[in-house]
């Protein structure tokens, strides 16, 4: 297994080339100008990261990657590590959201065991563990620094491995009772944002659940002072496995000229750190959704990603990149068979100043 320093040295800007060619062949087709927006990028920064610009999603695979935080100690959710392990189950017999909308896709679901507190109960989830759940965040440090580091190294050679057996597109997600707690600790430390200001209802807390999960947040920030310009630090303070894991998949994904679709809080977090590890990361990650948490506005914004798709939605699993998967079958519909404006009779659009 590569170290993740080893996987960043290997990372190179997307292919600019292709994308002036993607831009080209939209603005050469019969329609207005940019007139299918988003999908018109999601395009345009796929023909960039594949070198062409006649880029493929043939085979999909969604990176699902449990872990369970100790956290849940301080009542931030309503159910407790045991979901966690059935859940991840469940996704191997095709009973869980992104199992069906995976299959409508053509997709493939991957569930990790990156570090749940309950060993699976079957070998179907892949294991990667790295320790059974993390420590309670409120009371001291999530992990170890080097545990940090293994779980990002597995998260990044996963994605690396996959793309060599011919994956062309990731999506990024996880499955975690209590990961919008540390998700939201995480955010509070990189945005210098108030635990209240980024805090959510995560599964559907009531409003004095809401109050616990804030104090615990703003504890953990408290006895841990994580160090906002060091993503390694901010993830074994008050991170979790996942966060960490999908952080690597996000530079695996990158490394490997493969595109990946960030989900929700939890992925679009863990694309931020990435992309603060390795700037040319942003290059390869697509930004499925704004999820209805309250700090992955933030979030995006300081990625710097406009998402797809604004749907209320607050999951996980990766199915809000499910539904930005499908948007993007779309696009490459449009792409490939809309006639040129010769063909369609229509005088060509061009760009004004």
């Amino acid at each position: 297994m590569r170290k993740i320093e080893e996987v960043i040295s290997q990372i190179r800007p997307a292919d600019r080339t292709a994308m002036e060619a993607a831009r080209a062949h939209w603005d050469s087709r019969c329609k207005p100008l940019c007139g299918f927006g988003a999908l018109e990028e999601m395009v345009t920064r796929l023909a960039g990261i594949q070198g062409t610009a006649d880029p493929q999603v043939l085979r999909r695979d969604f990176l699902v990657f449990g872990a369970d935080n100790g956290v849940v100690a301080e009542g931030v959710s309503q159910t407790g590590r045991e979901v966690t392990r059935q859940v991840m189950e469940n996704m191997t017999r095709g009973r869980s959201s992104i199992c069906v909308m995976a299959r409508h896709l053509g997709a493939r679901v991957v569930p990790v065991d990156i570090g749940l507190a309950l060993p699976p109960r079957t070998d179907l989830v892949r294991d990667l563990c790295v320790r059974r759940g993390t420590a309670n965040i409120a009371e001291g440090p999530a992990m170890e620094r080097e545990e940090c580091l293994l779980a990002m190294a597995r998260g990044a050679d996963l994605a690396v491995e996959l793309a060599g057996e011919g994956t062309d597109i990731f999506v990024a997600g996880e499955m975690g009772i209590g990961n919008t707690t540390t998700a939201a600790a995480c955010a509070c430390a990189l945005l210098d944002l108030a635990p209240g200001v980024c805090t959510g209802r995560g599964a559907g807390l009531s409003a004095e659940g809401l109050k616990r999960k804030t104090r615990a947040v703003e504890r953990a920030l408290a006895v841990n002072r994580p160090d906002k310009t060091d993503a390694v630090d901010v993830i074994t303070k008050v991170g979790g496995l996942d966060i960490a894991a999908m952080t690597g998949a996000f530079l695996g994904a990158a490394c490997a000229r493969r595109a990946i679709f960030a989900d929700g809080l939890i992925s679009i977090l863990s694309a931020c750190l990435a992309v603060m590890l390795c700037p040319e990361a942003k290059d390869y990650i697509l930004a499925s959704h704004e999820s209805s948490e309250p700090a992955c506005r933030a979030l995006l914004q300081r990625l710097g990603l406009q998402p797809a798709l604004y749907a209320g939605m607050h999951t996980g699993e990766g199915t809000g990149g499910a539904a930005a998967l499908g948007l993007l079958d779309q696009a490459l519909a449009l792409y490939r068979e809309l006639p040129a404006f010769g063909e369609g009779g229509v005088e060509p659009y061009v760009h004004l100043s």
